[in-house]
């Protein structure tokens, strides 16, 4: 088996985001698998991943190939997610893409979750290969459980037929928090929840005050761990994700874990995986979301979410770790790196 480094440097400063759940999947992944995920990259790495593309990541990139260690950067940002996120991403986006690039043209391999992904960067004109694989889910972990569901409910003060509507991510245009917020004032006999949290000097305007002045029945309750999120899919009614760009979407693939109905925006980025109406519901405007959503609440609409549970295992973590594992021996790099008494044993890996 290799021995993997998972870069750590600047990790702390998106632990809350989908790249820092992203690093975690990989350490379990390759747990999974029996893989040594060493913290000594220098002197026992095989191979190192890169997840952020934050300066102190540029250079240890640059450090590791000058010593010989392949390089896997994972392509969680494009310069269209980056649109309409934080204060002044729209002007900074070209800036950010070239920086990507740069970033992205120091590794052996670029890996990003879907082929949607892999076609945008491509496009950039980068050096290295661009290969999807998926950042995977904990199916174990994320399970639909009736218990959660109940003390989800009992927590928030659910009453017995009270629909929730619940939905997770930064406070960002570019997430569709705008849409949800229409979307709770639309259907105000529902309760809506939008859980995660973005500080504040980062939030746009006109972000800070569509939340001020969001409806009764819609709630930010903030930041949940883990275990708590998983109440909150097997406690929800719907799932519903108004996003208009994404790489991926881990939340959606919790969600489908969990068994958690589900209704996403209608993007490229879930064309060849995620079908309306077999095993998620899409809506490409906000009127298509509402009538769906009512649908799901009411019961009108089939239920799917047993097929979407289905796209969540083909996910799972052990099957992402031995994915890893194949990529790792037809690296050319690390080939050439390993021992030429052990290629033959590690390729057959």
């Amino acid at each position: 088996m290799f021995r993997v480094h998972i870069y750590s440097g600047s990790l702390t400063l998106v632990g809350k985001s989908g790249v820092g759940q992203a690093a975690n999947h990989q350490h379990k992944a390759l747990e999974c698998t029996g893989a040594a995920v060493v913290s000594d990259w220098q002197s026992r790495a095989d191979v190192i991943h890169i997840n952020t593309v934050l300066p102190c990541s540029f250079w240890a990139a640059r450090r590791a190939k000058r010593e010989g260690i392949p390089v896997i950067w994972y392509g969680h940002s494009t310069e269209a997610d980056f649109r309409h996120s934080f204060v002044g991403s729209d002007l900074l986006a070209p800036l950010f893409k070239r920086w990507l690039c740069l970033c992205y043209n120091q590794a052996d391999l670029i890996l990003t979750p879907t082929p949607y992904a892999a076609g945008i960067l491509r496009s950039y004109g980068l050096r290295p290969p661009v290969q999807p694989l998926s950042n995977g889910v904990d199916t174990d972990f994320f399970a639909p459980d009736p218990a959660r569901r109940a003390a989800f409910r009992a927590a928030y003060g659910l009453a017995d037929g009270e629909k929730a509507v619940i939905s997770v991510g930064h406070f960002m245009e570019r997430k569709g928090i705008l849409d949800f917020i229409e979307l709770a004032r639309s259907l105000h006999q529902v309760r809506f929840f939008w859980f995660g949290h973005t500080d504040p000097a980062l939030v746009p305007r006109e972000i800070r005050q569509a939340m001020a002045a969001a409806p009764a029945n819609l709630e930010f309750p903030g930041f949940l761990s883990q275990s708590e999120l998983r109440d909150a899919y097997c406690g929800a009614d719907a799932f519903l994700f108004c996003s208009h760009e994404e790489t991926e979407g881990i939340v959606v693939l919790e969600a489908l874990a969990c068994g958690t109905p589900t209704l996403l925006r209608d993007i490229p980025v879930y064309d060849g995986w995620l079908t309306d109406g077999i095993n998620v519901y899409k809506g490409r405007t906000n009127a298509d979301l509402q009538t769906k959503l009512t649908g799901l609440l009411e019961g009108t609409l089939p239920d799917v979410t047993a097929a979407g549970r289905q796209v969540a295992e083909a996910r799972s973590l052990p099957n992402i770790g031995r994915a890893l594992q194949k990529i790792y021996a037809a690296l050319p790099a690390l080939q050439k790196r390993l021992h030429p008494a052990l290629r033959l044993s590690r390729s057959a890996v």
